[in-house]
């Protein structure tokens, strides 16, 4: 029971100081004990509590808006402290201009994550939630390899991946191997196209869309390798870009996660844990606000003037902060899983 409320003065402090340092997070307890006191709790709970990842994720899964045909997004994040890199490869899920945290590994090093280890977080959400709940996986350039792609083939797992303009792709009608980007090299600027014929990329069979454009006066081109349906590709590959805003929030726009000076990957585990849940929270708070209360402004430029999370945690500040709820809803109510 102490476990429990620790957790819940941790999650309502990190709303209230919007930082994971220790020393910030203590002086935000709503306790009577010092505020040393609450800091060594803090130290205690990092050092010796166990807190699952499983239980995290499920607790986040009957959260979720929606529980059936997720689409799925895998990205990594990392920064440094010293001369310890911290590097997260996370699966989320899309919802709304953002991606919900559900899942992650640390990974003990810096760099790219390997096919292995991206494996094996699909194969723990299937564990743990079924193969029935993914329509779809988005990622970037960095997750490609042979036995990653035929994992997610041979398990039926729909795909839109963003592959390399210089990957080599087996095209049949050629009997060759040709660059991705010749595929389309033809293409006005701005327009798309997708093969209707499959091809073999690292000896897995697979769709290609691509679409030319410019950047900075130089031709680029978006080329995305999937399962099945390639027509659908770039649609569902613009959601991609909601896991960023999740790791913006978690930093520099919401909690500042960098803030710690926390080194030891199981104490950054569960700090990372806590910090997801008050993501969460936010972002359901926010959320209703939007569509229920008061719509956010957007902007001549056609993007919101806050964001949902953003919005969801300054009123949720402003509650603990001043037992003032002006807007009369229950906030507590947004961690409820019934």
């Amino acid at each position: 029971m102490s476990r429990i409320r620790l957790i819940c003065h941790f999650i309502t402090a990190l709303c209230k100081v919007k930082s994971v340092n220790y020393s910030k997070l203590s002086v935000g307890f709503d306790s009577k004990a010092s505020t040393l006191s609450c800091f060594r709790r803090i130290q205690r709970f990092m050092a010796e509590s166990s807190l699952s990842m499983e239980m995290v994720a499920k607790f986040i899964f009957e959260l979720l808006p929606e529980k059936s045909a997720l689409t799925l997004v895998m990205d990594r994040t990392n920064w440094k402290f010293g001369q310890k890199n911290i590097n997260i490869l996370m699966l989320g899920v899309s919802y709304r201009n953002v991606a919900f945290p559900l899942m992650f590994t640390m990974l003990d090093k810096r760099g790219n994550s390997n096919e292995e280890e991206r494996i094996a977080l699909v194969k723990r959400f299937i564990q743990w939630f079924g193969r029935e709940r993914i329509d779809c996986l988005l990622a970037d350039r960095e997750f490609v390899g042979q036995h990653w792609i035929g994992f997610l083939n041979e398990n039926g797992i729909r795909y839109h991946i963003r592959i390399r303009n210089n990957f080599k792709v087996y095209c049949f009608k050629k009997n060759r191997k040709v660059t991705a980007f010749h595929w389309f090299h033809h293409l006005k600027i701005n327009q798309c196209c997708h093969s209707p014929k499959i091809v073999r990329m690292h000896g897995e069979l697979c769709y290609l869309s691509g679409v030319k454009t410019v950047r900075n006066g130089n031709i680029e081109y978006l080329i995305i390798v999937s399962y099945n349906k390639p027509e659908e590709a770039l649609e569902y590959y613009r959601e991609r870009w909601q896991i960023e805003t999740l790791f913006k929030a978690l930093k520099s726009s919401g909690f500042n996660i960098e803030d710690t000076h926390v080194t030891q990957l199981d104490r950054v585990e569960k700090l990372f844990m806590l910090t997801m849940i008050a993501f969460v929270w936010c972002y359901k708070i926010g959320d209703f606000i939007d569509r229920n209360i008061k719509p956010i402004t957007i902007k001549k430029h056609g993007r919101r003037a806050v964001s949902v999370f953003k919005n969801g945690l300054d009123c949720l500040s402003n509650w603990l902060l001043t037992n003032f709820n002006k807007l009369k809803i229950n906030f507590i109510n947004f961690l409820s899983c019934t």
